[in-house]
């Protein structure tokens, strides 16, 4: 007679797209702590750019600015090797559904950050029976950290992810930049 290998049954625990994801099969807190530690510093970004606000973005990128001494410095071509969406620019209706999909091809934990103000509301687009433009990414997909501007600086998307990175781990990594009000 074979012996039969148990099953666990764990119930499934929603996430905030609505994705069921298991529980972790040992949860010590110790070693989650030190996981997210390494997720926060090592973020990779999803090369997403809808309109004028993603040339910021790319410039954040760059020498002056240089991101990834933060520890975002690989701009990912696919949603499945990523973990931050930057939603810069203008969500019109028709790339909604690309955009939803991207979010949902994203593993788990996936993060969210709306960059600009049509990002953020709709922008200057948003007008009395306007019909092309979504009045905000969170209408479509959940988001962690807005970052406001017509274009937001580069500084405003760094201290973004600074708030993603806190969010991640419970702690600020980074100094407040001087004359910041709390």
């Amino acid at each position: 007679m074979a012996a039969q290998n148990p099953t666990i049954v764990t119930p499934d625990i929603p996430d905030d797209g609505g994705v069921f994801v298991a529980p972790p099969v040992i949860g010590v807190k110790a070693v989650q702590d030190v996981l997210d530690v390494c997720r926060a510093m090592s973020l990779w970004p999803m090369t997403f750019g809808l309109a004028c606000c993603a040339i910021e973005m790319m410039a954040t990128s760059m020498a002056r600015f240089d991101i990834s001494r933060f520890g975002a410095e690989v701009f990912r071509p696919s949603p499945r090797q990523s973990d931050l969406l930057i939603v810069a620019g203008t969500v019109t209706k028709k790339i909604a559904p690309a955009v939803v999909r991207l979010y949902q091809q994203m593993p788990a934990p996936r993060f969210v950050l709306a960059l600009g103000n049509c990002a953020i509301s709709g922008g200057p687009f948003k007008f009395e029976n306007q019909y092309g433009v979504v009045e905000g990414v969170d209408e479509l997909i959940p988001v962690d950290v807005y970052v406001p501007g017509c274009p937001p600086r580069p500084e405003a998307l760094l201290e973004g992810l600074f708030q993603i990175q806190e969010k991640m781990t419970g702690r600020r990594w980074w100094p407040k930049p001087q004359g910041a009000v709390e």
